[in-house]
């Protein structure tokens, strides 16, 4: 049995499949599914988004879709990458579906027979470039960082890797579409990179992150969810930028699913310079009114205002924001100061990095916390009696934070998820929990064995004694398992040589 659903919320739930297709358990079945289709009977409250594939004919779709999942199905088995290659695959195979439709249909709009040329910026692993490159449409991709992947498509798929600004040096006057899929702080320049390249560029966009044209987007409105509120803010952009902007909703296993696409303007080419002076004021006013930072100049007065007016210590940016280069301001040069592309080498900020002495000095200080403040012991020590073995209390993360001193917290801070993430990266020793740790009792992951997919327990024997118990060494009262049963060692003499890696 196999379920497909329309709505947006459906794609929350942890049960979709990477092709797109919800695979729902025994149990979710009868506990959980009859409660929700009874709520969502008498639910009247209109959904904030178009339904799925409201833009193009979904038989086409159907079709489509199928052939070309059967035809790059092998991609799965060969991807090189660490991210999940089947929801990778069938995702980008999903959008180059959507595309193909949308641009097959196109053509028979306006009555031609050439397919449409495009540039995906920012095309990460360019699957979804060498998709459409395959089926006959011109194009290349872009992206600050090369990735393995990129070797395996052969010469005929076009890859460059290259940090994009936005400035006069990254137009396409030759293109017909850019495509933006999870563009992230590209994202809301791809409609005025589009509009700027020529009057028949148009674009496509899937937002993802919540990028502004400079930095993170600031939410400014609280009746609607963050996501919605970004979708509008890029159909206003795409609206300023002199485009009839169009929503649709992919069919593809991600939340983030909808897509704004720009096919026409609302004014002649004959408006094109009276509309990028309205390009050029919108961005402006998406500075709001900061004190310009030292060193820069404040941005001239608009059109109309005196030298005397409102650009004084509150002007709008610098003189160069959102304007077109001038000679005091270089092609090369951002159209919007302050934008900065992402740097080429991506910094890992998951603690990872962090030094293995102020790793092991919080992981002993938080287990002294949970166990009542019963010091750990630094040497190893033998497992006491089972029935005595102190599992300690149960604490949130804020009062984890306080008893932690500041230098400590400011470098945790740097890190993407902080004390919450470095806890999650020991889970030997802690369980973390909407919100709360606690110590790990390995007594309560044997009675869970019998749960473990094939896969999991495949990699567990793999490991199996290949680092030494942290509670045989710290724990007061040693390891809560005999040494046949824990899946670490119990002293130098019980390790194993790690395996190699492949």
């Amino acid at each position: 049995m196999c379920i497909k659903f329309s709505s947006v919320t459906a794609v929350e739930d942890e049960r979709w499949h990477s092709d797109g297709i919800v695979y729902p358990k025994p149990t979710w079945l009868g506990e959980e599914l009859l409660a929700k289709l009874a709520r969502w009977c008498v639910e009247s409250r209109q959904s904030g988004f178009k339904s799925t594939l409201s833009l193009i004919s979904i038989m086409k779709y159907s079709k489509v879709y199928q052939a070309l999942k059967e035809k790059y199905k092998d991609m799965v088995k060969v991807w090189p990458e660490v991210t999940n290659p089947e929801k990778f695959v069938y995702e980008d195979v999903a959008i180059a579906t959507y595309l193909l439709i949308l641009w097959e249909e196109e053509r028979a709009e306006r009555g031609e027979t050439a397919k449409q040329s495009f540039v995906d910026l920012g095309c990460g692993n360019g699957l979804l470039v060498h998709i459409l490159s395959s089926e006959g449409h011109p194009g290349r991709g872009i992206d600050v960082r090369r990735r393995k992947i990129w070797d395996m498509y052969g010469p005929q798929t076009h890859l460059e890797e290259s940090a994009i600004t936005p400035n006069d040096k990254t137009l396409f006057p030759d293109v017909d579409w850019l495509i933006g899929n999870h563009s992230d702080e590209l994202t809301p320049w791809i409609p005025v990179m589009a509009a700027r390249s020529s009057y028949d560029c148009r674009f496509f966009v899937l937002p993802c992150c919540f990028f502004d044209f400079v930095g993170k987007y600031q939410r400014r409105q609280s009746n609607k969810t963050q996501y919605r509120v970004y979708l509008d803010f890029i159909t206003e952009v795409g609206s300023a930028c002199g485009f009839h902007v169009e929503e649709d909703c992919l069919r593809i296993p991600s939340t983030k699913r909808v897509c704004l696409i720009g096919k026409s303007r609302t004014y002649p080419p004959a408006g094109e310079d009276s509309v990028d002076e309205q390009r050029t004021r919108y961005m402006n006013g998406r500075r709001g009114s900061p004190a310009s930072p030292p060193g820069q100049r404040p941005a001239p007065p608009p059109a109309g205002a005196t030298a005397g007016g409102a650009d004084g210590p509150q002007g709008r940016g610098a003189l160069d924001s959102g304007a077109r280069p001038t000679p005091e301001s270089p092609a090369e040069g951002p159209w919007l100061s302050g934008f900065h592309p992402r740097e080429k080498a991506e910094r890992v900020r998951n603690c990872a990095a962090l030094p293995r002495d102020l790793v092991d000095r919080v992981v002993l200080q938080v287990a002294n916390l949970l166990l009542g403040g019963e010091h750990v012991h630094t040497q190893g020590s033998q497992s006491g009696s089972v029935k005595a073995w102190n599992r300690g209390g149960s604490l949130s993360l804020a009062e984890v934070a306080g008893q932690l001193d500041r230098e400590t917290l400011q470098r945790l801070r740097r890190e993407c998820g902080g004390l919450q993430t470095l806890l999650r990266n020991r889970p030997q020793v802690f369980r973390v929990l909407n919100g709360r740790v606690r110590i790990r009792d390995w007594r309560e992951e044997r009675l869970q064995e019998e749960k473990e997919a094939e896969a999991k327990r495949k990699l567990f024997s793999e490991t199996f004694k290949t680092r030494i118990c942290w509670f045989f060494a710290h724990h007061p009262d040693g390891c809560a398992l005999p040494s046949d049963c824990c899946p670490f060692a119990h002293g130098p003499g019980e390790l194993r040589p790690a395996p190699t890696t492949k």
